[in-house]
């Protein structure tokens, strides 16, 4: 008769539930795979089907149960290492959001809001436009799999035993992790830049116009002709998108790395 021990138990129970927790919180954070328009199963799936793959080759398990106080607590670090690195490539895109943000208010287009099924709410129109290519390049890129290598690398960085949290020498990943979150607003301005910066000499010559020649009704003019510049500047600037996408995703990837050798 087959029979199964409560310690043989355990132990096929933690080798893939504390490797799936990891796995899992990536999915649920990270650009694309945490998309809403993903339904819930398929991620599980997602997850459980790289755990699969991944347990077989990690070393020996932290000796502790599943429902005991450091077995729970192995849980709770393993999901804040799998968010932490998902977080991480969110940054990414958040900076291509803030470049949309950047470009949508001079056009004078900070108003016109999409719902954005990624974010949860609403969002400038240019930022969606721009995020939706940055989606795109990113799986052009196999930035999704490059992204779950990375995580797969990270259980030999940082084992299942390690405890992020309380221990303060893991604290390293967690100020790299918010240092390159400063990494928005510069990105950001930096892909917007040349499209501010030309938004910028128009309105100077529309108001210099306007001084000269008042009767010409500025306030009417103005607004279609800022929308025609930075519509204009967006479709020459598309072609050059990818390559920055590239630096962008390299960046992020580099940066998981970053985070994981500093939580060990």
């Amino acid at each position: 008769m087959f029979s199964v021990t409560y310690a043989q138990l355990n132990v096929w129970l933690t080798a893939f539930l504390w490797p799936f927790v990891r796995i899992l919180a990536l999915v649920a954070t990270a650009p694309i795979l945490s998309h809403m328009a993903i339904p819930m199963r398929v991620k599980i799936a997602l997850a459980a089907f790289v755990t699969l793959i991944v347990a077989p080759t990690l070393p020996a398990m932290p000796d502790a149960t599943v429902f005991s106080a450091a077995g729970v607590w192995i849980i709770v670090n393993q999901f804040l290492i799998g968010a932490a690195i998902g977080m991480t490539m969110q940054i990414a895109f958040a900076a291509i959001d803030a470049a949309g943000e950047f470009i949508g208010q001079q056009m004078g287009l900070g108003f016109a809001m999409l719902y954005d099924p990624r974010a949860g709410g609403n969002a400038v129109v240019i930022s969606r436009y721009l995020n939706t290519l940055a989606m795109l390049a990113f799986l052009v890129f196999d930035g999704h799999l490059q992204l779950i290598g990375a995580l797969v690398t990270t259980f030999q960085n940082v084992p299942i035993g390690a405890n992020v949290v309380a221990a303060a020498s893991h604290a390293q990943g967690w100020r790299v992790l918010v240092g390159y979150g400063g990494s928005i607003f510069a990105t950001g301005l930096l892909l917007a830049l040349p499209v501010v910066a030309a938004l910028l000499i128009a309105n100077l010559a529309l108001g210099i116009l306007n001084r000269a020649a008042p009767q010409i009704g500025i306030f009417q003019v103005g607004f279609p002709v800022t929308m025609l510049v930075g519509l204009l500047l967006l479709q020459l600037m598309v072609p050059n998108l990818l390559p920055f996408f590239a630096r962008v995703f390299d960046s992020g990837i580099a940066q998981v790395g970053r985070v994981a050798q500093g939580m060990f």
